[in-house]
């Protein structure tokens, strides 16, 4: 079901960088989202992506203005390729979260260069 949504059909996609307990419930990640990251949770269509040390589950939570959903996504084979590198709410678009569905990663791999000098 999730890797079948339409991102678009969300007003935000965010996503946890780093660890989450995944044992946590809907009240522990709703407290993560607003304590320490000063978000706001209460914006319909909104899905907040977090993942646990295992790559090969992960969890939602998304305010359909009259209470939440919690999703859980566990793969059988393969994992997502989730940042890993530090701990920070990050905004994602539509492209990026078919590309994390699909297993991809939603970081570029190959970047701009700027030598400082020529060969």
């Amino acid at each position: 079901m999730l890797r079948d949504a339409d991102p678009n059909y969300f007003k935000g996609i965010y996503i946890v960088c780093g660890y989450t307990d995944l044992r946590f419930g809907i009240d522990s990640l709703a407290a993560i989202i607003e304590q320490k990251y000063q978000k706001s949770l209460f914006v319909p269509n909104t899905l907040f992506l977090f993942c646990g040390k295992s790559a090969s589950k992960i969890k939602g939570l998304l305010w359909e203005g009259d209470g939440f959903l919690l999703l859980y996504k566990r793969v059988e084979s393969g994992h997502f390729s989730w940042p890993r590198s530090s701990d920070e709410l990050r905004s994602m678009n539509a492209e990026q979260f078919s590309w994390l569905m699909q297993g991809f990663s939603i970081e570029p791999v190959i970047r701009d260069v700027f030598p400082s000098q020529s060969a």
